[in-house]
This record gives structure tokens, sequence and C-alpha cells, in this order.
């Protein structure tokens, strides 16, 4: 087996590709709610089996000896997988694995799940939990009733078992909700968690046809950047634990962005079975089919057709783009992600659907201090 995933890589780089980092495995596609922007369009648990475990382990095991160092466990939710438990276990021992992630809502988690994830002996574990405000009406337009408290209880759990610094906070920005990332960043560090990550709502999955929820606008993404420059409190906490696209962006605006996309990197596999590049190119042209079937060598060889010419259409967008050519962020966000821009548009040389928050934040300029301010 180690023989055929050294040739798999050898054909990886001679197809200018780069060989598989951080893998993400769907276990099942069912999920106990049914949030209004969910990506995968997940359904409810009595009618999504969920993938079997030993399918699963079989991926991972193949996966490492590729040299992959992060898997993350995905859903639908996969706490509703009977196996979760005894599967990221196992992820957990797979000698050359970094990290270990694994994406829950929370909602399902008991003292005894919590006591169970304390017994794992592996500092490469994380737990992202999803939330969707600061408050429950906030998060329940989206997420459903109850569920801010359910999710709530899950991270007081971990906290007070001692595993708040390997909990990471994933935040959906929305327009109803951007307002409350302070208060959120606030509730948090009180709380004792290690981390908030926010991204801004995808056009597509549930999202595109609901009326329900929209991405934030411009005018949201100045305020915020006011505030981070006005409000020490803020800004420290922010600094503490806090990854929020609108700073990242700001503050890397002058770095040229790393070398083109990082498609096949972070391969994706659905629960039906599905492998593609990027977890944000769940695209049926770029699917190579029937993963829980076949060797994995096998599926990647394949596989390698269906993707060589991405990086080459990422490259084409950074320079053919006309929205691209004048924007002062252009060397950073180099035409942004190719996947977003399909999921809202259905074409890969159109701009992607935050290209108007990013302009936003490229040509925002600090406001000036007054004299007497700078004194006091």
């Amino acid at each position: 087996m180690k023989a055929k995933m050294t040739k798999v890589l050898d054909s990886i780089i001679r197809a200018g590709l780069r060989s598989p980092k951080i893998v993400t495995l769907m276990v099942t596609n069912g999920c106990n709610l049914s949030c209004l922007h969910c990506w995968p369009e997940s359904r409810s648990c009595g009618t999504a089996p969920p993938v079997p475990a030993d399918t699963i382990r079989r991926l991972i095991g193949e996966f490492v000896l590729l040299g992959v160092e992060e898997i993350c466990l995905t859903g639908g939710e996969p706490l509703t997988h009977p196996d979760w438990f005894e599967i990221l276990s196992f992820a957990c021992r797979q000698p050359g694995l970094n990290r270990v992630r694994l994406q829950t809502n929370a909602t399902l988690l008991t003292e005894v799940d919590i006591e169970a994830l304390g017994s794992i002996d592996f500092k490469g574990l994380t737990m992202q939990v999803s939330l969707e405000g600061a408050l429950a009406e906030t998060n329940d337009r989206v997420r459903g009733p109850g569920s801010f408290e359910q999710a709530f209880r899950g991270l007081k759990f971990l906290a007070e078992a001692g595993l708040g610094q390997q909990v990471v906070v994933a935040f959906t920005e929305t327009q109803h909700n951007f307002a409350e990332l302070p208060r959120l960043l606030q509730l948090l560090d009180g709380l004792g968690i290690g981390r908030l990550v926010s991204g801004t709502l995808v056009l597509g999955g549930r999202a595109a046809h609901s009326d329900q929820v929209a991405p934030p606008t411009p005018a949201q993404y100045r305020e915020l950047l006011n505030l981070y420059h006005s409000d020490p409190q803020f800004r420290s906490r922010y600094k503490k634990l806090g990854n929020i696209a609108a700073f990242e962006w700001f503050t890397g605006k002058s770095c040229p962005a790393s070398e083109g996309c990082i498609c096949i990197e972070t391969p994706y596999i659905n629960a039906d079975g599905e492998m593609y590049p990027c977890l944000m190119l769940p695209i049926d042209k770029l699917a190579a089919k029937d993963v829980f079937h076949r060797p994995l060598d096998e599926v990647l060889l394949e596989a390698l057709s269906l993707w060589a010419e991405l990086p080459d259409l990422n490259r084409r967008r950074s320079v053919e783009l006309e929205a691209c050519k004048n924007c002062p962020g252009r060397l950073h966000c180099a035409g942004g992600c190719m996947g977003r821009a399909y999921a809202a548009t259905g074409d890969f040389m159109n701009v992607e659907d935050r290209c108007a928050l990013r302009k936003s934040v490229y040509s925002w300029e600090a406001p000036q201090e007054s004299p007497h301010t700078a004194k006091s």
C-alpha cells in the first residue's frame, strides 16, 4: 500500500498539483438541526444513513499513508453517527497526524460525551462548534428554536472539563448577526473558549434558496473596523482569540497571496462517497465517484485528470477578472475563492460573492485622531 501511495504522490507532483494535507470526511449527512444556511443541505437523521465506521477507518488509514496532516470529521452532525467516538478515537491514534478536528453543533453533547472526549490523550484534538450569535434570538433564527441554549450548554460542559482551549467556535457572518461579533467574543472569552473564527455566509447550499439569511454589508464591515480602531478592549480580546475576515484582509492587504488555490491540498469526501478537490468545490463534474468501495490510490489517480486544470484556472482569475484590476487588495485577494464564485454564479470566471466586502476593507482608512485625543 505504501508503494502505491508513493506512486500517487509522484503523479500528483507531475500533474502540477500539491498533495493532500487536510482531509474533510463527512461521516453522515444526517443532522438533528435544519439550519437555513446549511452548505451540504443535510437531511434529518432518520433519512440519512451514516457512513460505515469500517469505511471511514480505512480511508483515514490510507490518507495517513499519503502524508495527510489533519483529518476533519464533519456532517451533517457527526454526533448522530452511532460510532462517532470510536471513529474520533481511531483518528487521534494515527501516527503522523498532527490535528484531528470534530465539527459539531454541540447540541447533543452530554456529560458522558465530555468525559469520553477528555480521555483522549492527543494534544492535536480540536472541537469546532457552530454558533450564529451571542443571543438565543439571533442564533435560533438560523439554527432553530432552542439550539442556542443547547449549544451553549455543550460549550459550558467542554469548558468546565478543561477542554475550552481546544474549542474553536465557528460563526457564519450574516446581516442580522454581524453586529454581535464583539459581544460573542466577550462571551466566549469569559467562558474560557480558545478561539472564534468567522466567515461570510456562502450563497450556496440551502442559503441559495432562502430569503431569511443574507451576507453582511460593506458598511457593517467598515463599522467593525472602526470599532477595532477605537476600542482597545475589543482589540485586545480579538488578538487573544479572534480570527475575523475583515481584520485579516485589512492587515494582509499589502501581502501577495500564496501560490494559487490550495485545492487538492484540502479534499472533501461527502456521505455518498464522492470526493472533491476542496470543500468549496462540491461540483458534479469534479467528483471522483465511489470512494467508499475503491482503493484511495485508484480514486486519486482517476481524479487527477478532473482536477489538473484548477490551479491554472485560479491563476487566470487573478489576472483576467476586470473587477480585480484596479482593486487596492488585488495582490492579496488574487481573485478570491473560485469555489465561492461558482456557488454564487455558476461560473468560475466571475468575481466571488465577497468582492464588495473585500474592497470596502482594502480601501478602509483609520480615522485621524485629533490633537486633543492624541495627547490624552
